[in-house]
């Protein structure tokens, strides 16, 4: 059944499609240690900067699909999180970070990716732009939260990642970020491919969780 055979909006199918993916994700070995304040900081640390390069693929598209009229509504340059994932971690880790926290295999992957879509696939790069910043107004200002309290952060120390100032009322931001998907004139087999590519995305981001599981141990 393709995704505009249904009733429900497009926003919602997503949700209801990818709903098993999202709940693998949040329950990862690396979460849950992270949640439950027993990630060490070089832990912490090292899952910010496997974000950062992945922010700054997903961040630097082609112009063929950075000039896409469809992908105007969901471009905000409050969600950029690149810059603040570079000021985190050069305070919690210093200039040199990147020697010290490597890209992964997984997260190679991962930013391969996003750098294919990116250069060629508007509904694809929407998928990956959606599953990152609505995972990070919704479920990662909780661990933003957890992470403050655990490692003593501040906006100053370390606390920028999940700091959306400029977005101003979070929930009313999804709600029009859902808005524009619903509006998007994808037809039903390209919907039917953007599900299938954030179920993807959930993938990738699961394999560069499980990369990081020796902080755990």
């Amino acid at each position: 059944m393709s995704a505009a055979q249904t009733d429900a909006t497009f926003s919602a199918i997503l949700r209801e499609r990818t709903a098993d993916d999202h709940r693998d994700a949040e329950t990862s070995t690396f979460m849950s240690a992270l949640v439950d304040g027993h990630l060490p900081l070089a832990g912490y640390t090292d899952m910010l900067a496997q974000h950062a390069y992945a922010y700054e693929a997903l961040e630097s598209p082609a112009p063929t699909v950075a000039d896409d009229p469809v992908l105007q509504p969901f471009l905000h340059p409050g969600l950029l999180r690149a810059d603040a994932l570079a000021a985190d971690l050069h305070a919690l880790v210093g200039p040199e970070w990147r020697t010290v926290h490597r890209p992964t295999p997984a997260t190679e992957r991962y930013v391969s990716r996003l750098r294919e879509v990116g250069s060629s696939w508007t509904g694809g790069y929407v998928a990956h732009h959606y599953t990152r910043y609505l995972g990070d107004l919704s479920g990662g200002q909780f661990i933003g939260r957890i992470a403050a309290r655990t490692y003593d952060l501040t906006p100053e120390r370390g606390g920028r990642f999940a700091s959306f100032d400029q977005l101003g009322d979070l929930t009313a931001f999804k709600d029009a970020y859902r808005a524009a998907l619903d509006a998007a004139p994808w037809d039903g087999d390209e919907q039917v491919r953007i599900v299938d590519e954030i179920r993807a995305a959930y993938a990738l981001n699961g394999d560069v969780f499980a990369g990081l599981e020796h902080h755990t141990a």
